[in-house]
């Protein structure tokens, strides 16, 4: 394994590699070429003090993703990736002084329903924002990968609505029905805080609200930790 995997849909690989300049929008034209008109990037990044392991867990990779189709990348597209992967905040605050509703959201489930929770998730966002005259774009990448399953994080971006707060409400209400239908968790390292109770308890139910509740009964009797970002009031 990789100790970083990252794997963009297409819209989030067109949207990067776009950005990269006259560099990114070379891969893409190469990656035409060899039958991948929509790819997805994936990046793998290998640490450790043995060069010689390094070296042979990145080939058996290379040879895994290649036995399904994975065209091998100039590793400067992770090295640039590494410099540059914490300016995306910054970028953000950038757009949202020019109108630019922009926003995340990520969530979690097994392999085998990772596709269909993705399609959700995704066309939930997309309608939500079509239906507030804000069409937007979706971009998603798996960020962690377990044995059992992966992450989704979500970025969505459009026009800002004339009520900014409405426009993320809607879009995240929506997003969190899909997540709840189609076997997801509501979240999967962002925590829970007040965004996410209802779709915790939807989550969860009755009986793990109730041990929840026991537990913080039994170790912040006066409610002092956190009050209302984990647990769901009691009726």
């Amino acid at each position: 394994m990789p100790d970083v995997c990252r794997l963009s849909d297409p819209d989030e690989t067109a949207v990067n590699l776009g950005m990269g300049g006259r560099p990114g929008r070379a891969l893409l034209r190469y990656a035409a070429t060899r039958h991948q008109p929509t790819p997805c990037l994936a990046i793998f990044v290998w640490e450790g003090q043995d060069a010689r392991d390094l070296r042979r867990r990145a080939r058996r990779a290379a040879t895994l993703a290649a036995g399904h189709g994975g065209i091998r990348m100039p590793a400067t597209v992770a090295r640039h990736w590494e410099r540059h992967r914490f300016l995306g905040p910054y970028g953000r605050d950038e757009l949202m002084d020019h109108g630019v509703f922009v926003e995340t959201l990520e969530t979690a489930t097994t392999w085998r329903n990772l596709m269909p929770l993705y399609a959700a998730v995704r066309s939930a966002i997309l309608a939500a924002l079509a239906d507030l005259g804000t069409p937007g774009l979706v971009q998603t990448h798996v960020s962690h990968v377990y044995p059992s399953g992966a992450s989704l994080y979500f970025t969505y971006l459009a026009r800002e609505a004339a009520d900014p707060p409405a426009q993320w409400s809607a879009v995240k209400s929506a997003a969190g029905r899909a997540i709840a239908e189609t076997g997801g968790t509501i979240t999967h390292h962002h925590g829970v805080g007040t965004a996410h109770l209802d779709g915790l308890a939807t989550e969860i139910g009755p009986l793990g609200t109730e041990i929840l509740r026991a537990v913080k009964a039994a170790l912040d009797p006066d409610d002092l930790l956190n009050p209302g970002k984990l647990i769901p009031a009691a009726p």
